[in-house]
């Protein structure tokens, strides 16, 4: 692993190093996100590429008067689980929901885009920015060039850090920072293997200028390196003073962190000096609109909820349909967005263990559970049978199941005589047992696996259920130590990180441990495809064959409701404008104050 070369104090490069997680892209449409060329061209004609500029501009609808002020509490899409990790080489998937408001990223989700001002998009997706709804943010512009293929990035100036006491002293956001970042990323023993083998190197020509050098084109280099789950941009110092410390936390995003009590919050304060501004009624307003951002961690469902009525909490990011339509009946003034879960369902099978690495086993306790009832009874309704591992949402990529083979479609029919048969056939004819870990912070697994369970004894098969504290639960998956069975909810990413981290060899987040050498090639083909509509029949293809072959039982996938007080405003429901990161959509929420003591709270 090399180290960076400074050449002077604005010229630095990455030798033979990557760069972090990105999502599938598809060619940009237009010249202001993309080259037309890396759509398939034979040659990578260079059109520049140009970012979306610092204001963000609200496009012309019913509009309100922003307010500054007041505080923004909410509980996250993970609202049992509390921080994680504050250093970002850590390499954990929640970085970004609570440092996203800090460090930024050379690039973000385009909020514009939003299905309230008339968009194609909900910005509810966990990691997934379509090709025409990314803007720059610390990248104020970004051109392809060729021979050799690289991407230069042009920096905003006068983005700064602030003053930090014991930390460090105010100063402008340069490019060697972002190599600093980068290299440090690379250089953890955490990194997900693989994440930048597509990059040459990086280098810094001068203090604003970032010069990515490809090895080979690769579909996810913007989320990889630009806006994915791994890419906020830190300062040196922040890493000399420790980043393991929230008190150093220090980044040039719209709030700072200011408090955190483990399992209980989160206190952000709004960043005095931030750079961005948003424009609505052809007015310029200078970002963030809230003095202070609170996130509340509360385990208990009941508790949470009862904090959400009694307007404790403004934001409910993530609510089960159950809760949902309880929250909603009680208080019809309640705001609410409802979408399909993009994390899917699923009791993964570690096919490096007996009896799983026989496809018959694996498909016979798909063939056991009736999915169907548990979309009826168990989510009353509020579920789809087919929603992972690629998600409706995206667009060209997924696959709807009536399209799909016969042996596809049998895997979510119920058949439990089916079942037994091959149970017999595989030698297991009186059926066996084996230990199911799952996370006792998921109130959903709690109560559905039983379920399951109950339709697998019917065919001989016997769970032991094992909860675990989250911390345990991810642990024994990262170091492949977990049960011969692991229910889980995992993100679907993008439509190409969905097949890679799952289910490529020796991948992080792969707990049935699946192994195909074919898979493999077939995975690195995708993401070296420059032409978006044969990536899409090429992600398409694979997917089919990974369900064929049952790694996990499939279940459904679940609605999710996100519900918010109407003093909430400038907010339509969305969550994510990158990986898991909320930040650019806290700061452009205010809270209309006036409203929120005029209906009693």
């Amino acid at each position: 692993m090399l180290a960076p070369t400074l050449h002077s104090p604005c010229r630095t490069t990455w030798h033979d190093r990557p760069v972090p997680e990105l999502h599938r892209t598809a060619a940009r449409s237009t010249s202001r996100h993309r080259s037309r060329a890396l759509a398939g061209t034979a040659s990578l004609a260079l059109a520049a590429v140009v970012g979306a500029f610092a204001a963000f501009t609200a496009p012309a609808v019913a509009q309100e008067t922003p307010q500054y002020g007041g505080t923004l509490t909410t509980s996250t899409a993970n609202p049992t689980i509390s921080a994680l990790t504050w250093d970002h080489a850590d390499w954990n998937w929640k970085y970004n929901q609570d440092d996203g408001q800090i460090y930024e990223q050379l690039f973000a989700g385009d909020l514009t885009k939003a299905k309230r001002f008339g968009g194609k998009y909900g910005f509810t997706a966990d990691g997934w920015i379509p090709s025409d709804a990314m803007r720059g943010e610390l990248a104020e512009s970004w051109e392809w060039k060729e021979n050799p293929l690289r991407l230069e990035v042009k920096l905003r100036k006068g983005v700064m850090f602030p003053d930090k006491p014991g930390v460090m002293k105010a100063r402008e956001l340069v490019a060697d920072d972002v190599l600093f970042t980068l290299d440090r990323m690379n250089k953890s023993p955490k990194r997900v293997p693989g994440y930048f083998d597509h990059i040459e190197k990086i280098e810094a020509p001068d203090k604003h200028t970032v010069v990515f050098t490809f090895k080979q084109y690769n579909a996810e280099w913007d989320y990889r390196f630009g806006w994915g789950y791994y890419s906020g941009i830190f300062p040196r110092e922040v890493a000399e003073a420790g980043m393991a410390n929230w008190k150093n936390a220090n980044g040039t995003g719209p709030f700072m962190l200011t408090d955190f009590i483990q399992g209980t919050s989160n206190t952000y304060d709004k960043n005095p000096n931030y750079w961005d501004k948003v424009t609505i009624g052809g007015k310029d307003y200078k970002l963030p609109f809230v003095d202070k951002i609170a996130y509340r961690t509360i385990k208990d469902e009941s508790t949470l909820h009862a904090a959400f009525r009694t307007g404790k909490v403004d934001l409910l990011e993530q609510v089960r349909w159950s809760a949902a339509e309880d929250l909603l009946k009680g208080n019809p003034q309640i705001k609410s967005n409802k979408w399909l879960n993009v994390r899917g369902t699923f009791l993964a099978m570690r096919m490096d263990t007996k009896p799983f690495d026989d496809v018959r086993v694996r498909r016979a306790l798909n063939l056991a559970v009736d999915k169907k009832e548990i979309v009826r009874s168990f989510y009353g309704g509020n579920a789809d049978i087919f929603g992972y591992p690629q998600h409706p949402d995206y667009i060209g990529y997924y696959e709807p199941l009536e399209q799909m083979p016969d042996s596809i479609k049998e895997l979510y029919a119920y058949n439990p005589d089916k079942a037994k048969k091959l149970l017999a056939e595989a030698g297991y004819p009186n059926g066996f047992s084996f230990k199911v870990q799952y996370c006792s912070c998921s109130p959903t697994h709690t109560d559905l696996l039983p379920l399951v369970a109950a339709y697998l004894e019917q065919v001989g098969v016997k769970l032991e259920l094992q909860p675990m504290e989250y911390a345990s639960f991810l642990s024994g998956m990262t170091t492949k130590k977990h049960a011969a069975g692991y229910m889980m909810d995992n993100g679907h990413t993008n439509p190409t990180t969905t097949l890679r981290k799952s289910f490529a060899t020796g991948q992080t987040w792969n707990p049935s441990m699946y192994a195909n050498p074919e898979i493999d090639r077939k995975i690195d083909a995708i993401l070296n495809e420059r032409d978006e509509p044969k990536r899409q029949q090429m992600v398409k293809a694979v997917t089919r064959e990974i369900i064929d072959s049952a790694p996990y039982i499939w279940l459904p996938t679940q609605y999710i409701y996100t519900l918010w007080w109407p003093w909430v405003k400038n907010y339509g429901g969305e969550l994510r404008a990158g990986g898991d990161r909320p930040g650019p959509i806290y700061a452009r929420i205010w809270i209309d104050q006036a409203l929120k003591k005029k209906m009693g709270y």
